[in-house]
């Protein structure tokens, strides 16, 4: 009998298009082993993952192949059956997959299992097994404990097949570890096939034991993840990698210039052919096929390419912005302790730390936005009103916020045009002529792009638009908060060489929330480490992160997943 899961053929297309979305995909995934899925956004990833699991979200359908699961087939009414015990899903945002209205107990129970399968789960994902925390609901969670409850509902029913759509994004890097760890020990204690879809290279190099890459809807590299990471054969798989940030800040991340096509629009021959810089007549005529692991005509000519890093001298300049003494709280709750900064003026200081250190409600009481904190916001000598409210239009103006979530900041209901305006034309005044179009072009947009609506942007673009929209106001210092932890590596090192080159072309002084420490090489020159609303370490990166002194930061450095370039083929 076969066991695992065997894909052949498996093709989704769009309804009434018919474009294919996932293309004619072959997989096979062994009991106890962990797939990574990686690619760009748009690439087919999630569609493919739902897919194995028989559902088709709304304007797609299945179009051809079939999926089997130990011999199997996933398909027709078998599927009812199956979905929980057969295979199972763990989402990428637990928080909107668990009902935030039933109990702990509730929810686990409604996944099968009597109540000692409940505890005893519960127990392997190193939750509590006690009535007290059953009891509670999904809001009296952490973030990282919400995500083990939902690997727990998933393994209750001992799947064959587990599939995981990105459900460490979002997460700190001290959360993330304990969660990959679970995931891991659960696929072998269970003998469970997993598909780990992620767009984070580091953790794919820690976690997987196959990698399958994807572009176009198309699987165009796999193999063993030791092989396919050390000498990646495909040009996008390669430059995928060239992508990740570098924790020890030896080389510089290169984005990939272009855009993946849309289903509907995919060029005749190989998709990636466009965006390709090793391209020959053949690739733009003829679809490769998957031939030893690769979907390439010049498969291996393509290597991973190391760009030595340029350290460049930290400058000593006047304070742009400085907060003194600030203290902030959330009702009775204080959150922030005493916070002194100062953020020298054309630089960028990094504020981090795990979710919940307070690196949010720091950027959000300096931008006005969190009023309920004592010290002093001062910019450029000027002492600022807690609430934004209280502050003047020119106040206002000289601090501008860019948003994490570029799909919950931007109006669906207005133009990019309306939205780069909007803030403009109640700060400045009078609205420059040619303003939109120079606010997107800062943020490397087409001026074609005005008219659309944001959900006819990519991830990409939506928070390149919410960049643009801050540069409309001629700021001069701008706040990030997390502005490229929902992103792809591809599209987070154009947004950090986007970031970066603002600040060295208009001299913008910038404040960069984030938990990525790997990112705080390339796009800062400072670092203060939050630990439970207190500073614990800050410096000039390079100093802090090459000997932390503080055992918190020390420890963010240990739980951080390391992508070793060293191992690279050359």
């Amino acid at each position: 009998m076969l066991t695992g899961v065997r894909v052949r053929g498996l093709t989704v297309a769009g309804v009434p298009s018919g474009a294919p979305i996932v293309d004619s995909v072959d997989l096979d995934v062994r009991p106890g082993e962990i797939l990574g899925l990686v690619g760009e956004s748009g690439s087919g990833k999630t569609t493919l993952g739902l897919a194995l699991l028989a559902y088709y979200k709304r304007g797609t359908q299945l179009a051809g192949g079939s999926v089997a699961i130990n011999g199997v087939d996933l398909a027709g009414a078998a599927v009812r059956r199956m979905r929980g015990d057969a295979v199972a899903y763990i989402p990428q945002s637990p928080a909107s997959a668990l009902n935030p209205a039933l109990r702990i107990r509730t929810q686990l129970g409604e996944c099968g299992g009597d109540d000692a399968r409940v505890r005893e789960v519960l127990r392997e994902v190193a939750l509590p097994d006690t009535d007290v925390f059953l009891r509670r609901y999904p809001h009296q969670l952490s973030g990282g404990q919400q995500q083990r409850v939902a690997i727990a509902m998933a393994f209750l029913g001992r799947p064959d097949l587990i599939v995981l759509d990105e459900p460490t994004t979002g997460l700190d890097v001290t959360t993330q570890k304990h969660v990959l760890e679970t995931v891991r020990k659960m696929c072998a204690t269970y003998s469970c096939a997993a598909v780990y879809i992620t767009h984070d290279m580091a953790v794919v190099a820690e976690l997987t034991d196959r990698i399958a890459v994807m572009y176009s809807g198309r699987v165009v590299e796999t193999g063993p993840a030791r092989t396919v990471l050390r000498s990646p054969q495909h040009p996008y798989t390669a430059r995928l990698l060239m992508a990740v940030p570098d924790l020890d800040g030896r080389r510089e991340i290169r984005g990939i210039p272009g855009h993946a096509p849309s289903p509907v629009r995919r060029p005749a021959g190989c998709a990636f052919a466009p965006r390709c810089p090793l391209v020959v007549d053949r690739c733009r005529d003829e679809v490769p096929a998957l031939e030893d692991g690769v979907r390439c005509f010049r498969a291996g000519v393509s290597r991973f390419e190391v760009v030595e890093r340029v350290e460049v001298p930290v400058v000593s300049a006047d304070a742009a912005l400085e907060v003194r003494g600030l203290s902030a709280w959330y009702g009775s709750h204080q959150v922030l302790e005493d916070i002194s900064l100062s953020v020298p003026r054309g630089q960028c200081v990094a504020l981090l730390g795990e979710s919940g250190s307070g690196k949010t409600t720091l950027a959000r009481a300096i931008a006005g936005l969190h009023p309920r904190h004592g010290g002093e916001v001062v910019l450029g000598g000027e002492s600022l009103p807690p609430s934004g409210l209280r502050r003047t239009p020119l106040q206002r103006r000289r601090i501008q916020y860019v948003f994490q979530n570029p799909y919950e900041s931007l109006n669906p209901r207005k133009t990019v045009r309306e939205l780069v305006l909007a803030p403009a034309r109640v700060l400045l005044g009078k609205v420059p002529d040619g303003l939109v179009e120079d606010a997107l072009s800062q943020a490397a947009l087409s001026p074609e792009l005005a008219s659309r609506y944001p959900d006819q942007l990519s991830g990409g673009e939506r928070q390149r638009v919410a960049i643009a929209r801050a540069l409309a106001a001629q700021p001069e210092v701008l706040v990030c908060d997390e502005v490229t932890s929902a992103l792809d590596v591809s599209v987070q090192a154009a947004i950090v060489e986007l970031i970066a080159g603002l600040r060295e072309r208009k001299g913008l002084t910038l404040l960069f929330v984030t938990h990525d420490i790997a990112l705080v090489r390339t796009v800062a020159q400072h670092v203060a480490v939050l630990e439970h609303g207190r500073i614990v370490e800050r410096g000039p990166v390079a100093e802090v992160l090459a000997a932390p002194e503080h055992p918190y930061t020390q420890a963010l450095m240990a739980d951080t997943p390391r992508f070793d370039t060293s191992r690279f083929s050359q």
